[in-house]
């Protein structure tokens, strides 16, 4: 029925939309997904769930088949640390099994995915009409470079930094830690992280532009590892990753996951930060304070921010980019507290 007044439209239908939808069916909301793409929804990703991550898909019934992961482990040469999670483990889950995980939780929560793409937005004194649907409130949860989020006038065009691009392949292959591995290069970092019994997922970030193969020469010693390994998915990729806004609320229009900006995948946080500020949002819009999202969104993602942007922009300092390995070797410790504070 076109005049139907739904509580709430999610237009994207990823992890981040589907846990805000998921997060409103609970909380009692009439809520709908909007997805242009049909099917079970795969990019580029490091995979890698902080436990807060596998606690917040607790939370929301999701419980996705992958990878028990313990801990991060940094490499550059010879030289390694290794911090173990404090709060609980994590979880490495390929994308499309974490996708078909949220997916299968709303349809039992009978939530409708309608195969299409918002494109337009009106908002009113109390509903917003978008897509041919009419709801309270509209949420933006289509990505990185969100058209949503330009429609309703919250993309920054403030300068950014140099920008940095994301690769993402996996292998059949053994995992050979419990946990993350990140190997630090001059200009790129390599994540790799176990997805299951038998594969690992392998991504890429970078400031220089090049394909997978060209990218991973900066990382001699897991191109060896990976040499007889038999590759298992296409290559995705993903970027500019810097994404700013001016902010996440419009009138009746909230942004939700990477929509609602994104600094880096430095740290992998991403898929954490999504999941714990959807269920910001769903509060708010629960009690009918829309305007409130921008304050919990500021508050729950400052500590993940403040991290990649400190750790961004030594980065991006070959002096001091040569240095963080090293730093983290010398004072276990304080990398020890910046995992834990990722972590939880």
């Amino acid at each position: 029925m076109p005049d139907r007044m739904h509580d709430v439209v999610v237009a994207g239908g990823g992890p981040a939309g589907l846990a805000v939808a998921l997060g409103c069916a609970r909380a009692g909301l009439d809520v709908v997904v909007c997805e242009k793409r049909p099917g079970v929804l795969d990019k580029a990703c490091g995979e890698g769930l902080m436990p807060v991550a596998v606690r917040a898909l607790a939370a929301l019934g999701v419980d996705p088949p992958g990878h028990l992961i313990e801990g991060i482990t940094y490499r550059q040469g010879a030289l390694v640390a290794h911090a173990p999670f404090r709060g609980g483990t994590g979880l490495g889950v390929r994308r499309t099994c974490l996708h078909d995980a949220l997916g299968a939780a709303a349809g039992r929560a009978g939530i409708p995915v309608l195969a299409k793409q918002i494109t337009d937005v009106q908002q009113h004194d109390d509903h917003v009409r978008a897509g041919g649907l009419r709801a309270r409130y509209l949420v933006a949860a289509d990505g990185l470079h969100s058209s949503i989020r330009d429609l309703v006038g919250l993309t920054s065009r403030a300068r950014t930094s140099a920008p940095r691009w994301g690769l993402r392949r996996h292998f059949a292959l053994t995992p050979w830690s419990s946990g993350v591995e990140v190997t630090w290069a001059a200009r790129s970092e390599a994540y790799v992280t176990p997805v299951a019994p038998d594969t690992v997922g392998v991504a890429i970030l970078s400031s220089v532009r090049g394909g997978f193969t060209d990218q991973l020469t900066a990382f001699p010693e897991l191109e060896a590892r990976l040499a007889g390994a038999h590759p298992v998915s296409r290559v995705k990729g993903a970027g500019p990753l810097r994404q700013r806004t001016t902010g996440r609320v419009a009138g009746r229009v909230l942004l939700a996951g990477d929509a609602a900006g994104y600094v880096d995948a430095l740290t992998g946080e991403g898929l954490a930060l999504s999941l714990t500020t959807a269920a910001d949002l769903v509060r708010c819009l629960r009690a009918g304070r829309p305007a409130d999202y921008e304050r919990a969104w500021t508050r729950t993602s400052r500590r993940s921010r403040w991290l990649t942007e400190s750790l961004l922009w030594a980065r991006n300092r070959p002096v001091l980019g040569r240095r963080i390995v090293p730093a983290a070797v010398r004072a276990p410790w304080l990398f020890a507290a910046a995992v834990d504070q990722l972590a939880r």
